[in-house]
């Protein structure tokens, strides 16, 4: 194509569809021909016309880019994938009584929707911001801005995105006291470094990272002991916010139950890791403490959207019922090897050459890395070669989302709804019927 070839901006926008605004059309075809003009010049060669880019921009104006997508890869709690799928939600179109106290006829509060149920998990009040790092920001700041934040130095992690704990703990206008060694910090340590400036005592639990060998840290009721000696609240973050004992399938992570039992004064975790529900960063404690924070000036900035809020609601009711299973991300880490394995059988016996073998799954999502939980995985092979059918999988509807190993595409049915299997057989398939 050479410049002469290009479309006037009126003429390519006459070829889009009419039924959009015309305004748009016509920044579209100016930003369309622009970018082929300076392409041309540059002497590069496109396979597309400037009206099949222009089509295919609006092609992507009309389609959801957020999508469901089928998980396939056996990781629980996928932070690519929005780490802990959905459970079903109540209808959350229209107007809702967010800030509205029907009872009364007043203005209300959106704590009141998930916080009364967290409180009658946890026994304690409970405040839900928009995630676990907004809740350690507005924690320290109001509780030790000014001041220092003793830390064992092994604790001091990186979380997601590359995001560092001792960055966001700086700019809530604390001062680190870094207590301790990488890998060894006892109790001693806390003790000698409180001066009159100390204003929390903050213990970061490992959610999402793992040191073995010579390490040694001290247990929270040391801990609380000494915060209650010298009256210096202790904070835990907890991270992976497990509100369910695990250990009974194979997953020996601590409760924020067992944490505030201890004697934590304020605890902190996410509501979409173990939890199994909405993004949220939930703090719960003494009552003192969290009406606090929750009186801070930037809890405002931080606090929940009416969706977030009415999926943690939604979560929260379903731990207190005991409805475990309602809740996707624990029904399926509570799923055995036994009834894996009949489904991945079920699965393989409907594609043609597939087999079944067995391997881990993983929780994910910065929590417990170290753990790996049996599974019976479906192995395709030999069908197409594995990259070319992984993204096939990719980019069908609706998307499934596979792994590779030993260039062999991989499903493990423990992330897989039941519901979903289906669809799974006919894209591998590549017809509308099982076979």
């Amino acid at each position: 194509m050479t410049l002469r070839d290009l479309p006037s901006v009126h003429e390519l926008a006459g070829q889009l569809d009419q039924s959009l605004p015309h305004e748009r059309l016509v920044v579209l075809a100016r930003t369309v021909i622009a970018a082929a003009r300076e392409s041309i010049l540059r002497g590069e060669v496109h396979g597309k016309s400037p009206l099949q880019v222009a089509e295919d921009e609006v092609r992507g104006w009309k389609s959801q880019s957020q999508r469901r997508v089928i998980n396939a890869t056996g990781v629980v709690l996928h932070t690519n994938l929005g780490r802990a799928p959905l459970p079903e939600l109540p209808s959350t179109a229209g107007y809702s009584n967010l800030e509205y106290d029907l009872a009364t006829g007043r203005r209300g509060k959106r704590d009141v929707h998930a916080g009364r149920l967290l409180e009658e998990l946890l026994g304690c009040p409970a405040i839900a911001v928009n995630n676990n790092a907004g809740a350690l920001f507005l924690i320290l700041n109001e509780l030790a801005a000014g001041g220092e934040t003793i830390i064992s130095r092994g604790e001091l992690i990186e979380i997601g995105d590359g995001f560092r704990i001792p960055e966001i703990m700086r700019r809530s206008g604390t001062e680190l006291r870094e207590v301790g060694t990488t890998n060894r910090t006892r109790i001693e340590d806390y003790r000698d470094a409180i001066t009159e400036r100390t204003r929390v005592l903050l213990r970061v639990h490992p959610s999402n990272f793992r040191m073995t060998g010579f390490t040694a840290r001290p247990e929270l009721a040391e801990l609380v002991a000494l915060g209650r000696e010298r009256n210096i609240p202790v904070y835990e973050d907890l991270g992976s916010g497990c509100l369910v004992d695990l250990r009974a399938h194979g997953i020996p992570e601590p409760t924020v139950q067992d944490s505030l039992a201890a004697g934590a004064n304020v605890v902190s975790f996410s509501g979409d890791k173990l939890l199994g529900g909405s993004q949220a960063g939930i703090i719960a404690g003494d009552t003192v403490l969290v009406g606090r924070i929750r009186r801070n000036p930037l809890f405002r900035a931080f606090r929940q959207d009416k969706l977030a809020t009415h999926a943690l609601e939604t979560v929260a009711r379903h731990l207190l019922l005991g409805d475990f299973d309602r809740i996707p991300a624990l029904r399926m880490m509570r799923l055995t090897s036994d009834a894996l394995r009949v489904r991945a059988e079920g699965l393989a016996a409907r594609i043609h050459g597939a087999t079944v073998e067995p391997g881990e799954s993983v929780i994910g999502g910065g929590s417990t890395p170290a753990l790996a939980l049996p599974t019976w995985l479906v192995v395709l092979q030999g069908r197409e070669k594995a990259s070319a059918l992984e993204r096939r999988l990719r980019l069908g509807d609706p998307p499934i989302i596979a792994r590779i190993e030993a260039d062999r595409v991989i499903l493990d049915p423990r992330t897989i709804f039941a519901e979903d299997e289906d669809a799974v057989v006919r894209a591998i398939s590549g017809s509308a019927t099982a076979g």
